[in-house]
């Protein structure tokens, strides 16, 4: 990669500070997205069912965009692919609220999908760049930043439904917003630049053998996000017999050690590196599964989805922090990793309502349990080969110095 000529510790700390502002700025047309899909579903006048089918549009959309990220990043440049992508996905958070029913709401949904898809693979490309230049962990502050805008943006929200603003007016001037603070926040990224005398990676292409591995970790970790997320409160409501508000308490236990630990996550990788990192999560992860399964009393759950959620906070951001150090192509790596634990998001939530049909929510949440423990049996596949003399202190085994 080429590019900036400008590299000193002052740019470096310039430039991670305004790739956290694009990940929160991500992360906040989600929040303001998810906040609103109430109205939505009332506007487009869809039941419970059609909601549902509708709502997997996103994810099949980002699927099939993906693997475009790298070849647009090759042409473009990262900072000029950034720009461009990040713009397309804050101002598609306008169409799902001026879907009038569940085909157009559909097809909106899947271009804010492939969207959100593209602009994520292009910032965590930039954002490993970022990070090996640096020579310390950013990953998980970077991802921490995406929840923290996904909570502001929530909280807008939250507000502007509270208050019964229109979906189509809040989302029209939040969108503009968002655009605006993301072309502000991309200013300040590192301009990199592929080797033009390269060739282009294709306009689509399988993810690369150096990403599967990777991404069956970063499968197993967004898994027991998606089923704790949508069926903590479901647990404790229908198995432990607690009152809703409780129920509504273990999301927000999980939610809240997930984004603490990705805030404060760079620090432990840079000390313990990325494979006792994990180990060690997915260790507190079978934990908080085995107190689920095991304790049927609200403050076992209550606690186990917080270790949950503490376990498995940095493996998606120290996935794609290995596969963009996996091959010679970074932001096709990222995208084959992407689209893997895309794909287990989307199918987590269902996978877990129909084993509980077929059984029990409980048996449900040991296959959790299950996937939690694989996490420490594979931990060993984020540590890819280095090049002699190389620094990547977020990814070795052995405890490495903090930078400045």
């Amino acid at each position: 990669m080429t590019g900036d000529t400008d590299l000193s510790p002052a740019r470096l700390r310039h430039a991670r500070f305004a790739i956290a502002a694009v990940f929160c700025t991500h992360g906040a047309v989600t929040g303001s997205f998810a906040t609103r899909i109430p109205w939505i579903q009332d506007h487009a006048q869809l039941g419970s069912g059609t909601l549902g089918l509708a709502l997997a549009f996103p994810a099949l959309g980002a699927a099939l965009a993906m693997p475009l990220a790298g070849r647009i990043n090759h042409r473009f440049g990262a900072r000029t692919a950034l720009r461009g992508l990040l713009c397309l996905w804050t101002l598609s958070l306008i169409l799902p609220a001026l879907a009038p029913n569940l085909v157009t709401l559909c097809a909106a949904l899947f271009v804010y999908g492939a969207t959100a898809g593209m602009s994520d693979v292009a910032m965590n490309a930039l954002g490993v760049e970022t990070e090996n230049r640096l020579g310390r962990s950013i990953m998980s502050s970077l991802h921490g930043m995406w929840s923290v805008g996904a909570l502001l943006g929530s909280a807008a929200g939250t507000v502007a439904a509270h208050l019964g603003a229109d979906a189509r007016l809040h989302h029209a001037l939040v969108a503009p917003a968002l655009t605006a603070a993301g072309l502000v926040a991309v200013r300040g990224v590192l301009d990199l630049k592929g080797d033009q005398e390269a060739q282009a990676p294709p306009h689509f292409t399988l993810p690369p053998k150096s990403a599967l591995l990777i991404g069956a970790i970063g499968f197993c970790a967004v898994f027991a996000e998606g089923a704790s997320l949508d069926w903590s409160a479901v647990y404790l409501r229908d198995v432990l017999g607690t009152d809703a508000g409780l129920a509504a308490a273990s999301t927000t236990a999980f939610a809240l050690t997930m984004a603490v630990a990705r805030l404060v996550g760079d620090r432990v990788v840079d000390r313990f590196g990325a494979v006792r990192t994990v180990r060690a999560g997915g260790v507190l992860a079978t934990l908080g599964g085995v107190l689920v399964v095991a304790v049927r009393h609200p403050a076992g759950a209550l606690t186990g989805f917080a270790l949950i959620g503490l376990g498995i906070a940095v493996v998606v951001p120290l996935a794609f922090a290995a596969a963009g150090r996996s091959g010679p192509a970074p932001a096709q790596a990222i995208a084959g990793v992407a689209t893997i634990t895309y794909t287990s998001g989307l199918i987590a939530p269902s996978a877990i309502g129909a084993v509980a049909d077929a059984t029990s929510l409980v048996v449900s949440f040991a296959l959790v349990t299950g996937l939690a423990f694989a996490l420490v049996l594979g931990a060993a596949v984020l540590r890819p080969k280095r090049a002699a003399g190389s620094a990547d202190p977020a990814n070795r085994d052995e405890p490495a110095p903090i930078g400045p």
